[in-house]
Formats: structure tokens, sequence, C-alpha cells
């Protein structure tokens, strides 16, 4: 199969992922729960992972750098901390339903989205500009657009946001391993990320990244202060109740330091290369609309294509069949294909990885043409 789905999930791992994930089964047990070898194997690989994450994203302490199942949880824990009944809150309109349907959940809250073109960052930051000038509570941004790749201007943003005295919260789905990340640099509420996208950890591990105390979702033991009967007032502590994933988190050290090695900037060029070669070979075709740009300070290796008078997910579906992995539809994140005209049709989404190659893309290119040349005969 050649898997062209990263904006998903990576699929392909580091070797050492895996194998640090079946070490942690057979020789870890809970860190904090004890004095014994497995528990302080434990406790060392947890500490290790925060770690090694607070020194790739700029986090003052490790202890700032909280454990959770994915990034969808971890924006719950950010949202519900911040946003209260009435609040007004502005989001870019590239938002994914991880944002939205928590804001939507919440009784009486003004969501004000703003719209601006795709790949027109200077457009998004004058709207959030306007909105914190008219007043709003909290502001959430995503660094990348999971369906489009576009870059959100989130360190001018982070700016704006500290003049108005307003809290932020970055989505880092996309671009965690991939761009700079920075909790210090940008004065960020929170960050949430996943470990299983961009650093090449397992799924069901994801990290928040918090630059302030935040509320808990879940309560219960926490191997510390248990006397209390509330959640203990530190971080991490608070906001990790219950057994810890250990297996995840050894994996997520290890897909840490593979991309510590090998370099966000390095990644995020092999990726760019390769969605450039895809969309020069898809402009070739009759009838695509790829959704890019010129300039490549402003797209990530994520790529959105749409073809005139064929079903996105008709192309996903015939792609499969040829053991071709992409994602078709509207990606979880319809305020986006709304804010980019596209929520009518969906579009193809292409996300490879660092271990994808030229040859992958040809093949890909390859496929949709005779696709669409097959779509073509039975529309005659």
């Amino acid at each position: 199969m050649i898997y062209l789905d990263s904006g998903a999930t990576t699929m392909e791992k580091p070797p050492s992922v895996a194998w640090a994930m079946a070490h942690a089964v057979g020789e870890m047990s809970s860190p904090g729960r004890g004095n014994y070898p497995a528990s302080q194997k434990a406790m060392q690989t947890a500490f290790s992972c925060r770690e090694a994450a607070a020194e790739l994203f700029g986090v003052p302490s490790p202890e700032q750098v909280v454990f959770t199942s994915n990034a969808t949880h971890g924006l719950n824990i950010a949202i519900r901390t911040l946003v209260r009944p009435g609040c007004r809150v502005a989001v870019s309109g590239y938002e994914h339903n991880a944002v939205t349907r928590v804001l939507h959940s919440i009784p009486g809250v003004e969501i004000v989205v703003i719209d601006a073109p795709l790949f027109r960052p200077e457009k998004m930051l004058e709207g959030f500009q306007k909105a914190l000038r008219r007043g709003v509570d909290v502001v959430i941004c995503n660094h990348v657009s999971n369906v489009f790749g576009c870059i959100q201007p989130v360190e001018e943003l982070a700016m704006l946001c500290k003049k108005f005295h307003t809290p932020l919260i970055v989505d880092a789905s996309q671009s965690a391993g991939i761009l700079p990340v920075s909790l210090s640099a940008w004065e960020a509420a929170f960050v949430a990320m996943p470990g299983h996208k961009g650093l090449y950890g397992p799924q069901g591990m994801g990290l928040l990244l918090c630059g302030q105390k935040a509320q808990p979702l879940l309560c219960g033991g926490t191997g510390s202060a248990s006397r209390s009967p509330t959640m203990p007032a530190d971080l991490p502590d608070r906001l990790e109740a219950g057994t810890h994933n250990m297996p995840g988190i050894a994996g997520l050290l290890e897909g840490i330091k593979f991309v510590r090695r090998t370099g966000p900037e390095r990644i995020a060029l092999r990726e760019k290369r390769l969605t450039r070669r895809a969309s020069v070979g898809l402009s070739r075709l009759p009838g695509v609309e790829i959704f890019t740009d010129e300039n490549d300070m402003v797209q990530t290796g994520v790529l959105s294509f749409r073809v005139k008078g064929v079903d996105s997910e008709l192309i996903g579906e015939e792609l499969a069949k040829r053991q071709i992995a992409v994602r078709a539809g509207l990606h979880c994140a319809p305020l986006a294909h709304r804010t980019a005209g596209t929520l009518e049709t969906g579009t193809v989404r292409i996300s490879p990885s660092v271990f994808n190659t030229e040859m992958h893309i040809d093949i890909f290119l390859r496929e949709v043409g005779s696709i669409l040349r097959e779509n073509t005969k039975k529309t005659v």
C-alpha cells in the first residue's frame, strides 16, 4: 500500500517506536505508584518524554507537558478551562470539529469566525485584529489547516493576543514536528497536539502544553496527594487522573527523538517537495482544481484537490481499490470547507510523510489519471 494520509495519522514509524512500546508492556508498570523497578522505569520514561517535548516545543518546565489521549482531548481541557457560558470566542475559519463542537456544547457561547481566503495569512491576521478590538474573551487558532495545509500567522497572532490581554489556544495538530512550535515564545495559554501525526508516535497519545493552570476533565487517582478529596493543584498531576498509557508514552518518546534527530525543517522540506511534485502532476490532468499557492512559505506538505463533475469520495474509493490511501470528503472540518468554498464537493487530500518517495507520488498521479479517464468513458 502507498500511504498518503499522514494528516490523519502516520502509518510508517521509526522501528524504535514499536520496540519501545513492546518493551514498556513487559518492563513498566505505573509511574508514581511504587518504589520497585517497574514503576521507577515508568517514572523515568514518562519524565524523559516530557523533557524531550519541553525542549522541542519551548516549554519552560517538563511539568507543563501533560499527557493526553489525543489533540481533541487536550483541546477539550483547554477550551473548557477558558470558555464559560456566554463567552465570546474568536476562531479561524479553518478550525477542526475538535474545536467547533466543543464550543457549540457550551451554552451561550458566541463564536466569531474569522473568514479569510486560503493562503492569505495577512487577511487572517487583519480579521483577528478587528475581533480583538471589538472584544473577545478567548482566541483559538490552528497552526496549520488539516484540509489545505495553509499556515496561519500564529506568531503574529500571539503578539496581538498579548497586546489585548486575551488568552490564546493553539491547535498544533498539523504542525508539531514540522514547523517551529514554542509555548514560551507565543506565551499561549495552551498548545494541543497529537502524538501520532508529525511526532511519529502511536495512536492514543497526545500532548497539552500548559502556559497556565487548567481545570481537569477527569478526576481520580494520581499517585500523589492521595489524602486530598480533590485533584492536586500542580501540573501535570492535576490533569492526569488514572493509569498512564506507558506503551504509548514510551513510543511517543522514541517518535520525538526521531523528529529531533532528523530535524523538523528537513521533514517539512521533504514533505513539501513531494506535494509540489503532486501539484505539478495534477495540474496537467483535465478538470482538476488544486488548492495551493506559489509561495511555499504559506503551505505545508498537505495538498487538497477536487475534480469538476467527479465526486471526491469516489476518487478516494477508487484509489483505495488501487492500494493508495488518501482522505476524501470533509476531513472533520466543515468550517474549513465552508470558508474555502468546497463544502458541497469536499476535496481529496494527500499528506505524505518523510517516509514517502517520489515514486509513490508518480504512481498516485498515474492512478488518478487512470480513474479520470475511466470516469470520462462512463459518462460519454
